[in-house]
């Protein structure tokens, strides 16, 4: 009685599809049967045998390029070889448990960005009654920071921290907030300038920037891009910003400008 699959008997008895077993002949994993008096390519129990050792092989995570060297290796190299593939597949699924974890923490949004020691300054931000919005806004900048210049990351996120056990400079900044809606035109505006570069300027030592940032040929266009982000979306606040840099340029600080 003739025992012979065809390619398609082969695969599905080996749970694979028959583009698959082509595929490991083509590797020369699984050496292609004689064909029978029909011209036909019949699968015996040894084509079988390796096509379900390959087929093993390669679900428990062995690369195809390393299978048929493993089928065809002694006890001890093959046993040596598993090993080495269980390290492999071990350091995968911590990678993947990594992947896992950034996902359940992507309902925080462009916190993911952020070490924990930012976002805890954001929540203080938000315990001291500063608005979702202005949050939002840092939170954000502290994002283009860590991207844009990380040297300069540790040194803001400094400098905020400090700003926050400030009760005189949050009042600052909450009449900044207020300011937001005002006229570009309105005096104010250059008092309030004068009262947040003062109050910076007592710490002076804090508003240095690394030299190796300073030495950057594209310096200023990426400081606007942090300390200018989202600013031209309210005029007011923009030439605040513009007064506030001007003040502190003009008593001996170094901001890159253009």
């Amino acid at each position: 009685m003739d025992y012979g699959l065809t390619i398609g008997q082969a695969a599905a008895f080996a749970g694979v599809t028959v583009k698959t077993v082509r595929h490991y002949h083509r590797l020369g994993l699984v050496g292609e049967p004689q064909r029978d008096g029909s011209g036909y390519r019949r699968y015996g129990s040894s084509d079988m045998l390796r096509l379900v050792q390959v087929r093993t092989l390669a679900g428990a995570g062995v690369p195809l390029a390393e299978v048929g060297d493993l089928l065809d290796a002694g006890p001890e190299r093959f046993a040596a070889a598993l090993e080495d593939v269980e390290r492999r597949l071990t350091d995968r699924i911590e990678e993947l448990i990594a992947r896992r974890a950034v996902l359940h923490r992507l309902a925080a949004g462009d916190r993911l960005l952020l070490p924990e020691r930012a976002c805890a300054a954001l929540d203080r931000l938000t315990e001291l009654g500063l608005g979702d919005v202005y949050v939002t806004i840092q939170q954000e900048a502290l994002v283009l920071a860590r991207a844009l210049v990380p040297e300069m990351f540790d040194s803001l996120l400094g400098q905020l921290e400090h700003q926050l056990d400030d009760p005189q400079y949050i009042e600052l900044i909450k009449r900044s907030q207020d300011a937001e809606s005002w006229d570009p035109g309105d005096p104010r505006l250059a008092e309030l300038a004068s009262a947040l570069s003062a109050k910076l300027l007592a710490d002076h030592e804090l508003l240095a920037m690394p030299a190796e940032f300073r030495a950057r040929p594209d310096a200023a266009t990426r400081y606007g891009l942090i300390n200018h982000h989202r600013a031209d979306q309210t005029p007011a606040a923009a030439l605040l910003t513009e007064l506030l840099e001007a003040n502190l340029r003009a008593a001996g600080v170094d901001i890159p400008h253009q």
